[in-house]
């Protein structure tokens, strides 16, 4: 015993820490979920129990939203993970990769709990619901690449109306699958309206969305039951159908999306109408249009003729011959008026010339102004003027009065005692 090594407290706890990680590195533990919380640090910590035992177990910050999910308080989960011990306390626990639940008791139990929470939240309210459009330019798929969902979908779409389909690839089942369903719907409805340049050309924003898969278990279908999927339905601004499962498998998207269909192939139909239908009831739409104008048509001449109303072509015939008559008085009219202005103006220009002093020069009288060409009108006047225009009818002269108190007889210059004393103009 003397021989034996003396080990440290950490040494012994480093040792039978690892030789629990050795014996135990991957385990999968089926227990009742008790005393689920998860702390600031974003660790989740609980404990796992069966009617004897308890086991410790921590989910740490970066395990999947699956995972968490799943971890329900009072829920039956298997555990997938890995045994440890935890120095500090002299405990062992089980660090939690991933969990689902035990069973579909259990899965039912989840599945009914959640549906209860998020209908009082109101996530299923039909007033939020929105109008499929009856014929989109676009439709946006969002389900797996391969199967047969996708080809009942084209082919479905193909008979009834052909449309610009988009697909987005998911993971319809198993781990990862709820994020890439959420990440199509919210992708799809991040396109912008006058749509996005990619490197395969043009693409639009969808006009409606199928989430479509094919039939399985309820364990198949969990990722349609995942909170965030019926979040990201509940948020979509494009409408949703969905199509997950048969006619019997109901899934929380169902209430949540604003249609449902039994099938994928349902939801094709529902996605379009019959194009050959619509052709056709266009075609008898416009027979039946037709036949009611010519109806309205016959009706009303009918009701023409029963009024005894005159010929159009007489009244028309009439109201010409008013506009011709028309025509000849008002042209008559014309020309005596204008007759009538000619002779006023002739009358009014005579009796102007009369009025003008020019006549009264014709008959032997003159026109006397002043130097500045006002009138003079009498002697006082004129003797004050240095010089004197004289107008007669057929022109005029100047002359140049004889200053006051001159010897002269006459109070004007005589032509033939000083030279050229006048001038005509």
């Amino acid at each position: 015993m003397e021989e034996q090594p003396i080990l440290s407290v950490t040494e012994i706890s480093l040792t039978l820490k690892s030789c629990v990680e050795q014996v135990f590195g991957h385990v999968r533990v089926r227990g009742e979920v008790s005393g689920l919380k998860t702390v600031a640090s974003g660790h989740t910590y609980f404990s796992l129990k069966d009617k004897d035992s308890v086991l410790a177990a921590i989910c740490w910050r970066g395990t999947s939203a699956t995972t968490r999910a799943a971890l329900q308080e009072g829920l039956e989960v298997i555990c997938t993970g890995k045994l440890s011990t935890y120095p500090g306390r002299s405990t062992y626990q089980m660090i939690v990769e991933s969990a689902e639940p035990a069973g579909i008791g259990a899965l039912l139990k989840l599945l009914n709990e959640r549906k209860e929470r998020l209908e009082k939240e109101g996530l299923f309210d039909p007033s939020h619901k929105k109008q499929i459009p009856f014929l989109p330019n676009s439709i946006g798929v969002i389900t797996s690449p391969t199967g047969a969902v996708i080809r009942d979908i084209m082919h479905r779409l193909n008979d009834r109306f052909p449309r610009q389909v988009y697909l987005w690839p998911v993971l319809v089942q198993g781990e990862g699958a709820s994020e890439q369903i959420t990440a199509a719907i919210r992708g799809f409805n991040a396109i912008p309206a006058q749509g996005l340049q990619t490197p395969n050309g043009l693409i639009f924003r969808p006009d409606v969305l199928i989430v479509a898969r094919g039939g399985g278990s309820l364990e198949d279908l969990w990722c349609f039951n995942e909170e965030i999927v019926v979040r990201a339905t509940y948020e979509s601004d494009i409408p949703i159908i969905s199509a997950v499962g048969h006619e019997t498998d109901t899934t929380l998207i169902d209430y949540v999306s604003d249609l449902r269909a039994p099938t994928p192939t349902g939801a094709a139909e529902k996605a379009v109408p019959v194009k050959t239908q619509l052709v056709s009831q266009l075609q008898t739409t416009g027979a039946r249009l037709t036949d009611s104008l010519y109806r309205v048509t016959d009706t009303k001449a009918l009701q023409l003729k029963t009024l005894n109303l005159p010929d159009l072509s007489d009244v028309i015939n009439n109201l010409f011959q008013k506009l011709d008559d028309r025509f000849e008085r008002l042209n008559s009219s014309f020309w005596a008026y204008l007759k009538l202005i000619n002779s006023r103006f002739d009358s009014v220009s005579k009796l102007l010339k009369s009025y003008s002093y020019h006549s009264i020069l014709e008959r032997g009288f003159a026109l006397i102004s002043g130097a500045s060409g006002q009138i003079v009108s009498h002697l006082t006047d004129a003797r004050r003027e240095k010089s004197l225009q004289i107008s007669f009818s057929d022109g005029s002269m100047t002359v140049y009065p004889i200053p006051t108190g001159s010897k002269k007889s006459s109070n004007f210059v005589s032509p033939s005692l000083q030279g050229d004393l006048f001038n005509e103009k």
